[in-house]
C-alpha cells in the first residue's frame, strides 16, 4: 500500500471542517463581487457568523478519529483543538476590526483572506504527511502577504509586505529543502513510516542538516531568536488587524506543525535536540523581552513580547512529552485571547487618533476606560502574573522542565519579571498621564463584545483552568494514539 493509492477508502469527514471554511471564504469572495459597494460592510458579519457555526460543527466532531489517503491528513482530537483555536483567532479578529477594515477598504479581500489563512493553518493542524504540510504552510503564508499589504497606498504596509514575502520565500525554501532531504534519507513522506525508517537508521550528517534546515525554516514562522529578524518590522508596518492574526494565528499553526513533525516522525533524533530547543527558548526570551523594554511604539512592543511568548511556549517542546504538549496547547489557547484584547485595542485607537505611538496612549483610562482595562489585563497576563490566565499556562509549561533544566526555569522567571517593567509603562502612560486631547473615544458594539470577552476568557481561565485544561488533556493525548 503506498500514500498514493487511491483504491483506499477515503473517510471524507476528515475534510469536513476544510470544506465548509473553504466554502465560506470563496462565498465571502464572491459576495464582494456581487454586492454594492456600500452594502459590503456586511460581510463581516457574514464572515463572523460563518466561522461561529464552523466552530459549532467542529465541537460536536469532538471525539472523533480518522484518516484520509492512509496517514496523509489525520483528524483527532489534537487536530481538532488546534483549529476550533484557529478559528476562534481568526472570529476576534474580524470581530473586533470591522470598523477598521471599513475605513480601509477591500473588504471582501480581507475577510476571504483571512478565512484562506485559517484554512491554511487547519490543513497544517492535520497534516500527516510532507507534502500536505507544506502546501498549508503556504497557503497560510500567501494568503498573509496579500494581507500584510492590504493598504496598497501606505508607504510602511508596502514595504512590510516586500520584506514579509522575501523572507518568507527564503525560510520556505530552507525549509522545503529539509524536507526533501528527510524524504531522501526515508523514502517516504508520511510522517510515521518516516519515523519507523528513522529508527534503524544511525543519525547520518545528512539527517542533522535536514533537521537544521527544518528548524530553521520553522524558527522564521514562531519568530525564535535568532529567526526574527522580520517581525518588528511587518508587524508595525501591517495594518494592525492583520498584525494581530499574523501574532497569534500563525504562531500557533507553526507550533502544532513542529509537534506534530518532530515527535511524531522524528522520536528518537527529538530527544538528542532537546537541549538545542532549550537553549533556543532561552535566548529567544531573553532577546524579546530586553529588547521590547526601549519600544516606544506600541504595535513594536508587541511584536517583541510576541518574541519572547514563543520563547516561552518553545518549553513546552524541550521534553516532548504529554505535559509539554498540553503546555504548549494551554498556553497557545490563552495567548490567542490576550493577544486579541491587546491588538483590538490598538487598532481601534489608531482607527481615531491615528497613531500607534505609546506616547499617545496617555490617559486612556479617562477617555476610554474598557480599552484601557482590555490592555492591562492582556499585558499583565501575558507577563504571568496571577491570578490571569498566563500565570496559570507558565506554570504548566516550567513545571515539565524543572528535573532537568532548572536553568531554564530561572531564566523565565527572571524575565518574567523583566517584562513586568515595560508592561507596566504602559500601563502608567495609560493611567497615570493626562491626556493631549481629554475628548471620550466612543467604543462601537462589535468592538466592546471582543474587549469583553477577550477580558472575561482572560480572567475565567486564570481563576478556573480546569474546563480547559480537561480538553487539553484530551487532545495532548489523542496525538499520541496514532
Amino acid at each position: 500500500m503506498t500514500p498514493f493509492d487511491f483504491s483506499i477508502p477515503i473517510n471524507p469527514s476528515a475534510l469536513t471542517l476544510e470544506m465548509l471554511v473553504a466554502a465560506l471564504g470563496l462565498g465571502i469572495l464572491i459576495l464582494g463581487i456581487i454586492s454594492p459597494k456600500g452594502a459590503r460592510s456586511g460581510l463581516g458579519w457574514v464572515s463572523f457568523l460563518g466561522l461561529m457555526g464552523i466552530i459549532g460543527v467542529a465541537i460536536t466532531m469532538w471525539g472523533q478519529s480518522g484518516e484520509l489517503l492512509a496517514g496523509m491528513y489525520l483528524l483527532d482530537n489534537y487536530a481538532l483543538f488546534w483549529k476550533i483555536t484557529f478559528m476562534v483567532a481568526a472570529a476576534l479578529v474580524i470581530l473586533g476590526n470591522m470598523r477598521y477594515v471599513d475605513k480601509v477598504g477591500n473588504q471582501a479581500e480581507y475577510y476571504s483572506l483571512t478565512i484562506f489563512a485559517t484554512l491554511g493553518m487547519m490543513v497544517m493542524a492535520s497534516a500527516g504527511d510532507l507534502m500536505t504540510l507544506y502546501l498549508g504552510l503556504e497557503l497560510m503564508t500567501i494568503a498573509f502577504v496579500i494581507l500584510v499589504c492590504l493598504r496598497k497606498t501606505d508607504n510602511k504596509s508596502v514595504e512590510a509586505g516586500m520584506k514579509y514575502i522575501l523572507l518568507a520565500g527564503m525560510s520556505s525554501a530552507v525549509l522545503l529543502y529539509g524536507l526533501s532531504l528527510l524524504y531522501g534519507l526515508t523514502g517516504s513522506v508520511i510522517m510515521l513510516d518516516i519515523s519507523r525508517i528513522i529508527a534503524m537508521q544511525p543519525v547520518s550528517p545528512a539527517l542533522v542538516l535536514a533537521l537544521v534546515m527544518i528548524i530553521a525554516g520553522l524558527g522564521f514562522k514562531i519568530s525564535a531568536v535568532p529567526f526574527h529578524m522580520w517581525s518588528p518590522d511587518v508587524y508595525e508596518g501591517a495594518p494592525t488587524p492583520v498584525t494581530s492574526f499574523l501574532s497569534m494565528g500563525s504562531k500557533a499553526a507553526s507550533f502544532a506543525i513542529i509537534l506534530r513533525l518532530f515527535i511524531t516522525a522524528l522520536p528518537g533524533v527529538w530527544e538528542n535536540w532537546a537541549m538545542v530547543i532549550a537553549i533556543l527558548a532561552g535566548i529567544t526570551i531573553i532577546i524579546g523581552n530586553l529588547v521590547a523594554m526601549p519600544q516606544t511604539n506600541i504595535k513594536r512592543l508587541l511584536a517583541y513580547s510576541s518574541i519572547a511568548q514563543a520563547g516561552y511556549i518553545m518549553v513546552g517542546m524541550v521534553t516532548a512529552s504529554e505535559a509539554g504538549i498540553k503546555g504548549v496547547m494551554f498556553y497557545a489557547f490563552l495567548y490567542v485571547f490576550a493577544t486579541a484584547g491587546a491588538f483590538t485595542v490598538a487598532a481601534y485607537f489608531y482607527n481615531v487618533t491615528g497613531s500607534d505611538e505609546l506616547k499617545d496612549y496617555a490617559g486612556l483610562s479617562q477617555r476610554s476606560p474598557l480599552m484601557a482595562a482590555v490592555m492591562l489585563v492582556a499585558l499583565l497576563s501575558m507577563a504571568g502574573i496571577p491570578p490571569l490566565a498566563g500565570f496559570v499556562g507558565k506554570f504548566y509549561l516550567f513545571k515539565t522542565i524543572v528535573d532537568g533544566y532548572l536553568w531554564l526555569v530561572f531564566i523565565g522567571l527572571i524575565m518574567s519579571m523583566v517584562s513586568v517593567y515595560y508592561y507596566l509603562r504602559v500601563a502608567l502612560v495609560m493611567y497615570r498621564d493626562e491626556p493631549k486631547d481629554p475628548s471620550p473615544i466612543n467604543v462601537s458594539g462589535p468592538v466592546t463584545v471582543t474587549l469583553i470577552l477577550t477580558m472575561l476568557v482572560t480572567l475565567i481561565i486564570g481563576i478556573y483552568p480546569g474546563p480547559l485544561s480537561e480538553v487539553v488533556n484530551s487532545a495532548a493525548h489523542s496525538f499520541f494514539l496514532h
